[in-house]
């Protein structure tokens, strides 16, 4: 397990487009987010021991902003074949078992993580309605210890958002384990 921070990000720049196919067998677009007043994106897996440690968090984060017209889309990028847990089949089950609530997108190609500049999970991003990043950041100050949590860094960008604002900053990064990427040449 490599610790990985985000890469700091330009602020406004646009949301990449991505169509994948879904953990349960749908497919979402970019596109089937138009009209939320904010979009988060975050790329998960299963087997990362930081995603596994904010998990619920971001659940319940999901639920309390479902009816505020927020659309949540987890992608899992890694790959899959040196990383079993991180296979469809295990996402799914892993999806279905705690009620996730929003899309678990499957990006095999990881041209999507591409396209974001992805290098870890978790990583969030938070896009306003104009979908121009507002957020790249922690989801909170204490991955670890949800109980020592004194600030929920992704619930106030979010709220910031939504009020026509800019998140606070400093944006802190994200940390977690290093984006699992395929060996260069390997079949798509």
């Amino acid at each position: 397990m490599a610790l990985t921070e985000s890469k700091p990000l330009h602020a406004g720049s646009p949301c990449p487009d991505f169509d994948l196919p879904a953990v349960d067998g749908g497919r979402f677009r970019r596109a089937d987010f138009d009209g939320q007043g904010a979009l988060v994106v975050m790329f998960l897996c299963n087997h990362c021991p930081y995603v596994q440690a904010v998990e619920d968090r971001v659940i319940a984060l999901a639920r309390e902003f479902a009816d505020r017209g927020v659309g949540f889309a987890g992608i899992c990028s890694n790959d899959a074949a040196a990383y079993p847990e991180d296979a469809p089949a295990k996402l799914l089950e892993r999806w279905r078992a705690k009620a996730y609530g929003f899309p678990y997108l499957i990006d095999e190609s990881q041209e999507v993580a591409r396209r974001f500049d992805a290098v870890s999970t978790p990583e969030f991003y938070v896009f306003g309605a104009d979908r121009r990043l507002a957020y790249h950041g922690q989801l909170d100050d204490n991955w670890k210890e949800p109980g020592r949590v004194r600030q929920r860094d992704l619930a106030l960008a979010i709220e910031a958002v939504l009020a026509g604002r800019a998140p606070a900053a400093p944006q802190r990064a994200s940390i977690g384990c290093s984006m699992k990427w395929k060996a260069r040449g390997a079949a798509r």
